[in-house]
């Protein structure tokens, strides 16, 4: 008795991608824990220096980044109903949330340089600067991605049939909206 196993859904996305994604994912997790164990040794530091933190901003940018990823879920659902016009339109917005959070970002670490909380302040402090720099790094480069998808999707090279680099760079961003939503609380909110 021979069994036929067939792909009749099977994801596009390159494989290259998501063994990226997991290795990054990773590497935060190591991150958090780090975090985690540190702020656990000097709790009321952690505590009194995350009262200085703005939560509201905070909050402001989990709400880009989720706006975003739901673009850029439009963006591919657009494409595999070979709408270019909308992709490129939705990959757009997306970028532009990133470009949102990257001046709320700014605006957010220019207050506390202003205040003289600098990354030498206290072991919370180089863990805020560490964990959300090395998130903004990531925010920049899905925007670069973005940009890469927006121009190539509106010189035509993706359709229906060819929806794999926008699926890969679409998962990409989410991993790096997925990130804030675990920093957000972590950093922003744990034991406040």
């Amino acid at each position: 008795m021979s069994i036929s196993l067939e792909k009749e859904h099977a994801p596009s996305v390159e494989e290259g991608i998501l063994i990226f994604i997991f290795a990054d994912m990773c590497m935060f997790a190591l991150f958090f824990i780090s975090y985690l164990m540190e702020r656990n040794a000097d709790l009321a530091v952690y505590i009194s220096s995350q009262a200085k933190l703005n939560q509201s901003m905070g909050a402001v940018n989990t709400l880009i980044l989720l706006l975003s990823s739901w673009f850029v879920v439009l963006a591919v659902k657009a494409l595999k109903r070979n709408a270019e016009r909308a992709c490129a339109l939705f990959l757009a917005s997306a970028f532009s949330c990133g470009v949102v959070f990257i001046i709320n970002k700014a605006i957010e670490y220019h207050a506390k340089i202003q205040d003289g909380i600098t990354i030498l302040s206290n072991d919370f402090f180089m863990f805020y600067y560490i964990i959300t720099g090395i998130h903004l790094l990531h925010v920049l480069g899905g925007m670069i991605v973005l940009l890469v998808l927006f121009i190539n999707t509106r010189r035509g090279k993706y359709s229906a049939n060819n929806v794999a680099a926008v699926e890969g760079g679409g998962i990409y961003w989410h991993m790096v909206d997925l990130l804030w939503v675990f920093i957000f609380p972590l950093i922003y909110f744990l034991g406040a």
